[in-house]
């Protein structure tokens, strides 16, 4: 199957007029001088939304009428896929969508779509984090997080849709995750609790959200409740699963137990961030590539984050 591929000289802006503003995580918006665009039927924003996932790339017809369509293909499916990219053309500004052999590519700034500026924000939020900023890095994954307008490509029920919906969901969450990482680095335990015990609920088996409760919970001075809350998720992996909690976890437990200093926010230790990188490297997955078809990040500057 063609590969979706990057085309050398790609614009980062449109020659010619203003930059056109594009956003997926949400409902599919696109606005031209400020002007929120008509995009037409579902179909035809659902090739947009599609082509937007790879922005700047070339995505095959090939590939365009398998996301669409799956494997109940129309004997005119190709002849669809020219039609809605004609109708498109009509309502986006010039140079937008173009045609570059093996299929259609959207060129946009990628600063104008929220996708990118999200990916941009969680990796500089994350490289503060490392570096000892948290106020930095919990006011940059602020940011990132506040570009979500709701769930993404929900309107959509093409076969392409439902898999990009949960990688992104998937994204998002994590992005969550590190955010709590800086407020906890920044001592902000007692802040997050309530946050946490509700996205517990909501995710009961991501064990990175269990890690940040207990020790949310440990740093307010609740050790029986860190505790008890340890329990709960090894009673819950061991029924649903039949595993044990990761390494990193049965680390915090024993420590909590020993009552040691170094999780103590007032007594930072190094060995500290141990906790919440092992809990990321054990119940998430690997930071995901731009769509679900295999091709390389793209990652660049972010913008400035606002003051925590």
């Amino acid at each position: 199957m063609p590969t979706n591929t990057r085309q050398p000289g790609v614009p980062t802006s449109l020659k010619g007029g203003p930059p056109v503003e594009a956003r997926v995580l949400g409902p599919l918006e696109v606005e031209f001088r400020g002007a929120r665009v008509a995009l037409g039927g579902p179909r035809q924003r659902a090739l947009l939304a599609r082509l937007l996932l790879d922005a700047n790339r070339v995505v095959a017809v090939e590939r365009l009428v398998e996301d669409l369509w799956g494997e109940e293909l129309p004997a005119t499916a190709v002849k669809m896929v020219h039609m809605h990219v004609s109708k498109l053309r009509k309502v986006l500004p010039t140079g937008v969508l173009v045609t570059q052999a093996p299929g259609y590519a959207v060129h946009i700034d990628p600063q104008a779509l929220d996708l990118d500026r999200f990916e941009r924000l969680r990796e500089r939020g994350r490289t503060a984090l490392a570096a000892g900023a948290p106020m930095q890095a919990a006011a940059c994954l602020r940011e990132a997080l506040a570009l979500w307008r709701g769930p993404a490509l929900a309107e959509f029920d093409e076969p392409f849709a439902a898999l990009e919906a949960g990688r992104l969901e998937e994204l998002r969450l994590a992005c969550v995750d590190d955010r709590i990482d800086a407020e906890l680095a920044r001592g902000a335990h007692a802040e997050v609790v309530g946050e946490l015990d509700a996205m517990v609920a909501r995710h009961p088996l991501r064990e990175r959200l269990h890690g940040q409760l207990i020790l949310s919970l440990y740093r307010c001075g609740r050790q029986a409740d860190a505790l008890a809350g340890y329990r709960r998720l090894r009673q819950l992996l061991s029924g649903e699963l039949g595993i044990e909690p990761s390494a990193a976890l049965r680390e915090l437990e024993r420590r909590m137990l020993q009552q040691d200093p170094s999780l103590d926010h007032a007594a930072p230790d190094p060995r500290s961030r141990l906790f919440t990188a092992g809990l990321q490297s054990a119940a998430n997955p690997p930071n995901g590539t731009r769509s679900a078809a295999t091709r390389p990040s793209r990652r660049g500057a972010c913008t400035t984050a606002r003051a925590a």
